[in-house]
């Protein structure tokens, strides 16, 4: 059976990302791909009950705790479901993989970025995606569209989020193979026109 395809969509809150992957899945499966649409953290089942922990505890939560608890989901979250999907020829789209961590915890919160890349590689036990694509927007845009509800992530604060967006943007130079920016600031279609040919070059 032919491999199927790990795409992954990146990007600070507010991007416009969830909208975009809920098109292309769309797109593939009208061309009759076999696809899966899940995210981190949060894949059904246990990553359920540690997105709930991650987002909305009220308590302190360290940053290298708040790490491994987003470790842990993609160490079961790659195992039980992306890897398995993958073998048996199905097209995964995934809202946040590795790089989130990166930017987030590594260049966001100030932790060792090589420490991350090390314990991402563990939890993921080889695994890389075939695409991912980053959607780039000014960082008051995309805090703008989040509202005022905002979960324990969103409330990090613009410098944090800065930080993550710059991050992004040099994960992007070091890998610019796997990894392709997107201006998250055109229109909702020439954005999906663009993530349709960016897929098709796979």
């Amino acid at each position: 059976m032919k491999r199927g395809l790990f795409i992954t969509f990146e990007g600070a809150d507010g991007c416009g990302k969830t909208t975009q992957i809920k098109l292309l899945d769309k797109y593939l499966c009208s061309q009759r791909y076999t696809t899966l649409l899940t995210r981190e953290p949060g894949a059904r089942g246990l990553g359920e009950k540690l997105r709930e922990i991650l987002l909305n505890y009220e308590g302190e939560v360290s940053p290298m705790c708040e790490s491994f608890l987003f470790l842990a989901d993609r160490a079961q979250h790659v195992d039980c479901i992306i890897k398995p999907a993958i073998e048996n020829g199905v097209y995964v789209l995934c809202d946040r993989h590795t790089d989130s961590t990166l930017a987030y915890q590594g260049y966001g919160r100030g932790l060792d970025i090589d420490r991350i890349k090390l314990l991402n590689n563990i939890a993921v036990n080889g695994l890389k995606p075939d695409l991912t694509i980053v959607f780039d927007i000014d960082i008051k845009t995309s805090l703008s569209r989040i509202g005022t509800k905002k979960d324990r992530m969103e409330s990090a604060g613009i410098d944090f989020f800065n930080r993550v967006r710059a991050g992004y943007i040099n994960i992007a130079k070091q890998e610019p193979d796997r990894v392709k920016i997107v201006d998250a600031s055109d229109t909702i279609d020439n954005i999906h026109k663009k993530v349709v040919e960016l897929v098709k070059q796979l």
